[in-house]
């Protein structure tokens, strides 16, 4: 095995999917190969109908391909059960979503503390952590605050702080700036460039070229299959982080 190989964080080797709808197969996944390194930022992209939405549930282990074969952090993901799947989950992945997904009768810090739970970590341990990420993302005075009481970037923040809790293998988000202003969404990826920096392996679900360009590598998808892989020429932060 190569070195490149060692430090995979994702291997996929011809994946597929195929949905039964009536009498009709649809291939939303004709076999897809890809190999994301540790520490690589990438954006997977495509048309509506491409694969991308796909793709992004087979590598947040939300759903399971027809065939082919994929490795999450050496776990052999693609053959595993609903319950280790689930298990998998919240070890390895932290999710960033759209609609932010927060608890909203609940503090900043309980819902920072939810994977928590489900992982069995007491419950001072938990605090402890949930603050330590919170003030990463900027909101270590926000703790108490619930999500109504919160702009759409702090409630994203939330949700990135949440996503890091357990420090995963891959931080998965899928459209993070598509319910934020143009200047609240660039204040996002400023802080995903910094989650980058420090050492995550980011994977970015857009339709946004302009949001693509913040990261390293361009996945694009069409017909349920590669059709470019490339790497990102001038990242848009790439020389420099600017308030």
């Amino acid at each position: 095995m190569s070195n490149a190989q060692r430090d995979a964080v994702i291997q996929i080797e011809n994946l597929t999917r195929v949905y039964q709808m009536g009498e009709t197969e649809v291939r939303a996944l004709a076999g897809v190969s890809l190999e994301v390194q540790r520490n690589e930022y990438i954006a997977i992209m495509g048309p509506s109908g491409s694969g991308k939405s796909t793709l992004m549930n087979m590598i947040g282990c939300l759903d399971t391909p027809s065939s082919g074969e994929y490795v999450l952090n050496g776990n052999r993901v693609s053959q595993m059960n609903d319950s280790d799947l689930a298990e998998v989950r919240n070890r390895e992945i932290g999710f960033v979503f759209q609609t932010f997904n927060l608890l909203p009768r609940t503090s900043c810090l309980a819902n920072v503390e939810l994977p928590l739970i489900y992982a069995g970590v007491k419950a001072s341990d938990r605090k402890e952590r949930a603050l330590e990420v919170l003030d990463k993302v900027g909101l270590g005075d926000r703790v108490d605050h619930k999500p109504n009481e919160l702009s759409g970037g702090q409630r994203q923040r939330v949700a990135i702080a949440r996503a890091l809790v357990n420090s995963p293998s891959i931080l998965l988000a899928d459209e993070p700036t598509g319910n934020l202003d143009t200047k609240t969404g660039d204040e996002i990826m400023l802080l995903f460039e910094e989650l980058y920096r420090a050492g995550n392996t980011i994977i970015l679900v857009t339709h946004e070229n302009e949001i693509a360009q913040y990261a390293r590598r361009i996945v694009r998808l069409r017909d349920g299959l590669v059709e470019k892989d490339i790497p990102v020429t001038n990242p848009v932060l790439e020389k420099e982080i600017v308030a």
